[in-house]
């Protein structure tokens, strides 16, 4: 397991991929959860585990105004999805 801070590219897929399992923002994409929502969980407390791991790695991202970085992972992401339906 990596700390929360880290920018492992292999991570910030997971924030593309992952999608959130529960509440009000379930079956959002983590990156795309609303700022208020991440803030709120960084007051109250992360989950256990890597979906509260990849939660606090958003609210960094986007706390420090990076949401840019992903962009080119979205779309690396998304030609991938686009690959894999074109062999299937």
């Amino acid at each position: 397991m990596q700390p929360a801070g880290s920018l492992d590219p292999e991570r910030l897929a997971l924030l593309l991929t992952r999608q959130m399992p529960f509440g009000k923002h379930k079956g959002t994409v983590i990156a795309d959860l609303p700022a208020n929502y991440l803030h709120w969980f960084a007051r109250e407390g992360f989950p256990r585990g890597e979906i509260g791991e990849l939660l606090a790695l958003m609210r960094e991202i986007d706390h420090n105004g990076l949401r840019t970085l992903l962009a080119p992972l979205r779309r690396s992401c998304a030609a991938q999805a686009a690959a894999s339906l074109l062999t299937s």
